[in-house]
């Protein structure tokens, strides 16, 4: 593969663990494919909120966050579609009358109240609590001033999800993960029209990058856009089921130098 490729990295699962944060074979893998003169993007579900530190620490040629919502390259924001406070108010009550826990997410900071968002309704609350530090706000007292690209709504026993989805699917393109997976738990709403492959696609129009280059790494569902819009998809081994059926490659973990092996094999890095 000798011209330049633009290579879309997922988050979670891919190049990240929400507990051990990112191995330094990946650091050095992407690190080096920047350096060969390609383009490195962050492409998460996560909210740019949301992309801490350890992921900061990579050089990414940009960032697509929020699956498509917020674009930014060279730490400049191009773009960010935000659903109105009163879309967010009402999700956030929709959510809550069907027993669904709402964490809203936006560019600048996340939204939920620790008190409803705890460890028993996700093992990693705590975490993500940590990792936010000043971007964290609680929804009490901000319910009519939230700024939100995206929701996860936390399932709980008794949740009337397809319920709160039906009356919130006017709004928001919806991604269900599989039971199994990092966010079995959680339902993502996105804002109509937005997802990875979205972003991918505005990134290359406005950069002028051949939709030919275009190579992405995944593992989850959220994932599935950008496997079938992307000229060319390695999936990671702890992929769904979904996204191990569409990719070209499969590579290990990325415990296992699942990035850093797939980038040799395509002949990115040395």
């Amino acid at each position: 593969m000798g011209t330049k490729k633009a290579v879309f990295f997922d988050a979670d699962g891919t190049i990240c663990d929400i507990e051990k944060g990112v191995p330094g074979s990946t650091v050095d893998a992407v690190t080096a494919l920047i350096q060969n003169g390609h383009e490195a993007w962050l492409c998460t579900g996560r909210s740019r909120a949301f992309v801490p530190d350890y992921l900061e620490q990579i050089p990414f040629t940009g960032m697509i966050s929020a699956c498509g919502a917020t674009i930014e390259r060279d730490g400049k924001r191009l773009f960010n579609k935000e659903m109105t406070p009163e879309i967010a108010e009402y999700s956030v009550r929709v959510l809550r009358e069907n027993g669904l826990v709402p964490v809203m997410e936006g560019a600048d900071y996340m939204y939920y109240d620790k008190d409803e968002y705890t460890t028993q309704v996700d093992w990693y609350a705590d975490l993500i609590t940590k990792a936010l530090g000043e971007r964290w706000k609680p929804i009490t007292g901000n319910e009519e001033c939230m700024r939100i690209n995206k929701i996860s709504a936390k399932i709980q026993n008794g949740s009337r999800t397809d319920r709160a989805l039906e009356l919130l699917s006017p709004h928001y393109d919806i991604i269900r993960h599989e039971s199994h997976s990092f966010a079995g738990t959680t339902v993502e709403l996105i804002p109509k029209g937005c997802s990875k492959a979205v972003g991918i696609a505005a990134v290359i129009r406005i950069f002028g990058i051949p939709w030919e280059d275009t190579i992405v790494f995944g593992d989850s569902n959220n994932d599935l856009s950008m496997f079938e819009y992307a000229a060319y998809k390695v999936a990671m081994g702890n992929g769904s089921e979904k996204i191990l059926q569409l990719a070209d490659y499969v590579t290990a973990d990325m415990f296992h130098y699942g990035i850093r092996d797939a980038l040799r094999y395509l002949k990115l890095i040395g």
